[in-house]
């Protein structure tokens, strides 16, 4: 795909239509795939080769700090836990990687290990985590991939924990995205790490390679990547208002390049589109009849706010449309998701959130269920 034919793409992406609205083209990039994601919905607004598996380089790092992540949140590590630089990830200070400078046989906390993983892009950090996790790189690459697939990652292979250069370890700009996504959501309380500008261990000081984090207040994450086979490498979250964007670069020739076509796909993203709250979360939006419940009906509505990115000036030619479970029954837990609500843009879905049960519905007592089934029999003669 040329980048000029992102804009047709756009409007080919299943669900995601915008034939009655007029965009300006995408510019033109000199990388070899590029990604632009809205964060809310995970709509692709602009994509070039985006599916094409290419060499990630350190934007590796993202998904070995996306699980490190989870067990610290899970309580499987805890932030204070040493973890200790055994001489298979000690980094020697070769040239030709990035380091945190652990010292061989010394400790460092899990938290600090993952600020020199995602500030530092520290590959001994990367190696070390990956052995006090799994017991050794091989088996934590195993559980990396087993994450990819869970998130929806269908483009993706994972070799080791570093993206040093490995046959077989790939991955795609629209599954870089989707690893972003996951980090911005289930992650959140790590997250503000991703736009620290710079990290000391050791007594040796490294700057964020992320050169956007220095010239743009709105961009708060993510993670660089280069080698020689990769080039350079950039994936880019940025929060302007209530719209959040996500950008990934493979492949730019230059470091300098990978910031400056960054900046260009978010401000193309930004001056085309918005995000809009179509619905509050909390509010009753519908009443459905439960059945074998002590209440006989079920208050509906979202779990959270459903903001819609969507072309600019759209909003008021958005539609929306509830869509409840047939024959809903106790119990029903509060929270529990009971259908769905669509928004949609020319008679095309745009997004959607699931609907929940408000409040929850305890199963009635006997001789009520059993009413309930001798009514039920009688509504599925008619």
């Amino acid at each position: 795909m040329t980048p000029k034919t992102a804009l047709a793409a756009l409007l080919l992406v299943p669900g995601f239509s915008y034939a009655a609205t007029v965009l300006s083209a995408p510019p033109e990039l000199n990388n070899k795939s590029y990604v632009l994601m809205d964060f809310e919905t995970g709509q692709i607004l602009a994509a070039k080769n985006e599916n094409e598996k290419l060499a990630p380089a350190s934007m590796t790092k993202m998904m070995t700090s996306y699980i490190i992540e989870q067990k610290l949140l899970s309580g499987e590590l805890t932030e204070d836990e040493k973890v200790r630089m055994n001489e298979s990830a000690w980094c020697r200070g070769s040239s030709a990687e990035s380091c945190m400078y652990v010292p061989l046989n010394g400790t460092a906390t899990a938290l600090e290990m993952l600020r020199g993983i995602i500030i530092q892009s520290g590959n001994d950090a990367s190696k070390a985590m990956a052995e006090h996790i799994a017991g050794n790189e091989g088996t934590f690459a195993h559980m990396m991939n087993q994450e990819a697939q869970r998130i929806g990652m269908t483009n993706t292979h994972f070799i080791n924990a570093t993206g040093m250069p490995a046959e077989g370890h790939y991955s795609t700009a629209k599954d870089m995205a989707t690893l972003a996504q996951h980090i911005i959501k289930d992650s959140s309380k790590y997250y503000p790490i991703y736009s620290e500008k710079e990290f000391t261990f050791n007594g040796i000081k490294q700057g964020n390679r992320n050169a956007l984090l220095y010239t743009d207040p709105s961009v708060d994450g993510l993670k660089t990547g280069h080698t020689d086979e990769a080039g350079y490498c950039l994936t880019t979250s940025a929060k302007r208002g209530p719209t959040r964007l996500i950008s990934v670069i493979f492949g730019a020739p230059s470091m300098n390049e990978r910031a400056s076509q960054t900046r260009e796909l978010l401000a193309w993203g930004y001056a085309n589109f918005e995000t809009k709250n179509i619905q509050p979360a909390k509010q009753v939006l519908a009443k459905s009849k439960v059945w074998f419940g002590k209440d006989k009906e079920v208050q509906i509505g979202l779990a959270e706010n459903f903001n819609v990115t969507m072309p600019k000036g759209q909003a008021n030619a958005i539609k929306t449309q509830l869509v409840v479970q047939p024959k809903l029954t106790a119990p029903l837990k509060q929270g529990q998701v009971v259908g769905k609500y669509i928004a949609t843009l020319d008679g095309k879905v745009i997004a959607e959130k699931p609907l929940v049960a408000l409040k929850p519905v305890e199963e009635a007592g006997f001789i009520s269920r059993l009413l309930d089934h001798i009514k039920q029999f009688f509504s599925n003669l008619f």
